[in-house]
């Protein structure tokens, strides 16, 4: 049982979470969570325990049972297109709305943005990154490409080093949350144990079903005031039966790609179109529309994105 941190810890009564948890506004992200990304009922339970772990440390910490800082940084998982980064902005909201960073930023780098092309330059462009990170969450997608043991003459390993020293030095107003595919994040880990010693929560985001990217397309669709037709709608779910199955797929950035061209192709029709039309047909998708893509070609053959 914890002994009580000093006479005025004994005086205060029962603590009630749940309207610490409503009063933190932790309640309003998660529910915008829900609201904006189909499916990842694991990734979302995930997030909702690391919150609720979070609430209980501030609250420790205000009856004086905290010891130290908790480690917070993080690792996502999984195929392009999963809402990694998404979560990524979340979870910054919800670290800040409980004071475990001051800003609340999220800033989100690549190697290019990190590591330098000659000597002395990576360093500056680390230290500057990490300065504009500071008091917020750093997201550094494709992480294991700093880490290239092949090129002697690489310097991602010196950004290694600074990351490294300031997830350990200044972890109290810092989360680093490192992103990109599973198995090449497990042999970064496996190379360089710095990182997975001082990463405290793994979380895989696991690949969309068929049915949660077809919702994805049209709740994309509606943010911009367009719809599917139901012959449309039918058309979609053939796209993405297809689409999945040939190279390059990248989940809902691969359903973004092809509604941006079916909008290219419902354009030109509309321009194409002889006399005046109906202002609702400014707002419809039509099976026209979807099935210009290559996808429904035969032989789409394989140059690259084929999100056409």
């Amino acid at each position: 049982m914890l002994e009580v941190a000093d006479t005025e810890t004994q005086n205060h009564g029962p603590v009630d979470l749940r309207a610490e948890f409503a009063n933190a506004g932790i309640s309003d992200v998660l529910y915008g969570l829900d609201r904006d990304l189909v499916g990842l009922k694991p990734v979302k339970a995930r997030i909702r325990e690391i919150a609720s772990l979070l609430l209980v440390e501030r609250v420790r910490q205000k009856y004086g049972y905290a010891t130290e800082a908790p480690t917070l940084h993080m690792s996502f998982t999984g195929n392009p297109g999963t809402g990694k980064t998404t979560v990524a902005l979340r979870m910054a909201s919800i670290l800040k709305a409980l004071g475990f960073v001051r800003q609340g930023q999220l800033i989100s780098v690549t190697r290019d943005d990190l590591v330098g092309q000659y000597i002395g330059h990576t360093a500056p462009k680390t230290k500057e990154i990490l300065k504009k990170a500071i008091g917020g969450v750093l997201f550094i997608d494709e992480a294991y490409y700093l880490y290239r043991p092949d090129n002697e003459r690489d310097y991602g390993q010196e950004a290694i080093e600074i990351l490294l020293q300031v997830m350990e030095n200044q972890r109290e107003d810092l989360v680093v949350i490192l992103a990109g595919y599973a198995d090449r994040m497990e042999k970064f880990f496996t190379l360089n144990p710095g990182f997975r010693s001082r990463i405290a929560h793994h979380i895989d985001f696991p690949d969309y079903e068929n049915p949660e990217l077809l919702s994805i397309s049209e709740t994309m669709l509606a943010r911009q005031n367009y719809h599917f037709t139901p012959e449309a709608r039918d058309v979609m779910r053939r796209y993405i039966e297809r689409r999945r199955e040939q190279p390059y797929f990248s989940n809902a950035r691969s359903i973004r790609n092809a509604l941006d061209r079916a909008r290219l192709r419902q354009a030109n029709r509309l321009v194409a179109y002889e006399g005046p039309i109906q202002p609702e047909m400014l707002t419809m998708i039509e099976p026209g529309d979807l099935l210009g893509s290559r996808v429904f070609l035969e032989n789409p053959g394989n140059t690259g994105e084929i999100d056409a």
